[in-house]
């Protein structure tokens, strides 16, 4: 009798195939020149501290201290979680003997964060959200880390950092770590999407996925919901159309870069409007939306910013539109 199972690709084709990080980005700049190196090296760096992080994650629930609050508040005014505290100190602790960034600016810390030795030859800037939706942590969910690279423009003298600034445009990379099942890493550097899962065994970021692109159509919207009666009135209109409608599907997490990626792959929008308590909204240009909507134009999507205050910016992607 011949036996009928499927057959298994062998573990040694995928050890010899296999696409790294650093070798993808060397590859996608075409060029072993000073600043390609540059940049290869931040993308490992930030694959260091996703490691670390990730590492952290798997353990938290045992690991004394990991989990809760810290009792202290954000610049932007939310209870800081121990995992926000650990995972923007694993960033400044792997960048800081790295001689490549000078600055690092993240949403934890009321101003950049300034490493001296590297300022006369690092000449770029880390700007990162280190745990995104950090309220999922203690329930064990998914959480993410969201980055963006700059060069730095000027000297900076008067250590204001203006130069953060900068339009979306002149990013230099972007890109997302998503820690869930598997830990996924993507990323731009202005030619496609690319995405890369952690591979425990070798400690290694795998090319996964290569110039992503969102579906022309997607049945997802990601948006709270909750916050329904506090939207305009045009933001309640379109939600009432998609509930009419057959073949959309709420889906919302909590975590922006979950449902980002959900939608990048799958197609759809996410939508976080202002609300009364909050008309400018919630989501961080620098450190959330200018990043993710870069790769959302990237990888054939768009970005919208609404035409009221009230209105924040959202990532948008073959989105439900009304006919």
């Amino acid at each position: 009798m011949v036996s009928q199972e499927p057959s298994i690709v062998p573990e040694h084709s995928l050890d010899r195939d296999c696409t790294t990080l650093s070798r993808h980005v060397l590859q996608q700049l075409q060029s072993f020149s000073p600043d390609a190196q540059d940049l290869s090296a931040i993308m490992n760096r930030i694959a260091l501290a996703a490691k670390l992080i990730a590492r952290r994650l798997s353990r938290a629930g045992l690991v004394a201290g990991a989990l809760g609050f810290t009792g202290e508040v954000n610049v932007q005014g939310e209870s800081v979680k121990k995992m926000d505290v650990y995972a923007n100190d694993v960033f400044i602790s792997v960048f800081k003997q790295s001689g490549l960034v000078c600055r690092l600016a993240s949403e934890e810390m009321d101003d950049p964060y300034y490493i001296p030795e590297n300022c006369p030859i690092g000449r770029y800037t880390l700007l990162y959200d280190p745990i995104d939706g950090s309220s999922n942590v203690d329930i064990n969910l998914n959480v993410g880390s969201i980055f963006s690279i700059r060069q730095q423009e000027g000297e900076d003298l008067d250590g204001k950092a203006q130069d953060l600034l900068q339009d979306g445009h002149k990013q230099i990379a972007a890109g997302y770590v998503l820690y869930g099942p598997a830990t996924v890493l993507v990323y731009s550097i202005g030619r496609g999407v690319h995405s890369f899962i952690l591979d425990p065994s070798l400690g290694e970021f795998i090319l996964s996925q290569e110039n992503i692109r969102i579906p022309e159509r997607g049945p997802v919207y990601s948006t709270n919901e909750g916050n329904f009666w506090q939207w305009d009135e045009a933001i309640r209109d379109y939600t009432r159309y998609v509930h009419r409608h057959e073949g959309y599907t709420a889906r919302y997490s909590g975590a922006l870069v979950g449902d980002f990626h959900r939608i990048l792959l799958q197609g759809g929008v996410f939508l976080y409007p202002g609300t009364m308590k909050k008309p400018e909204g919630k989501l961080r240009l620098l450190y959330e939306t200018a990043p993710l909507a870069f790769l959302m134009e990237q990888a054939g999507g768009g970005l919208v910013r609404g035409r009221k205050t009230s209105w924040t910016p959202f990532p948008i992607a073959s989105m439900p539109v009304p006919p």
